[in-house]
């Protein structure tokens, strides 16, 4: 597997010690950016993020701004994307069981590190249930026209 990771400076913190978790997993990745805390757009760096696994360039993504949210929002307009906002484990495997989410976005403000990194873990080692779940995905695949 092979994950893009992004951030906005609100989330560049938190997306270092994912990279360290990455690491220690084995696991691929690539820093899309941001490369600071200096104020940056979010939408870049989710455009960024979600084209590439949009396009199956990787398999996963995960992006952290300050609350996960604008990532998320903006990672959601780009075909191909099924990105979940989570601040808990239980959502985490919940969205890679049932809905097969292929991007991951955090919120560096309302997640502590230590849960975020859970979460992450959690996250990278569901796999998608199939199944009844699939026949959903097909319909939300239908609606990017």
């Amino acid at each position: 597997m092979k994950v893009a990771l992004g951030s906005d400076h609100g989330g560049y913190n938190l997306k270092s010690k994912i990279k360290d978790l990455l690491d220690e997993l084995d696991i691929g990745y690539d820093d899309l950016g941001t490369d600071s805390c200096d104020s940056v757009d979010y939408p870049d760096f989710a455009k960024e993020v979600a084209t590439a696994v949009g396009e199956e360039e990787y398999e996963r993504g995960i992006l952290v701004c300050g609350t996960g949210i604008g990532m998320s929002i903006a990672a959601n307009k780009v075909n191909g994307v099924r990105a979940a906002l989570c601040h808990d484990v239980f959502s985490a495997k919940a969205t890679r069981q049932h809905n097969n989410s292929n991007v991951l976005t955090l919120g560096e403000r309302v997640v502590g590190s230590e849960l975020a990194l859970e979460i992450v873990k959690t996250w990278l080692t569901t796999e998608f249930d199939g199944g009844r779940h699939q026949r959903r995905i097909d319909k939300i695949t239908e609606l990017e026209g």
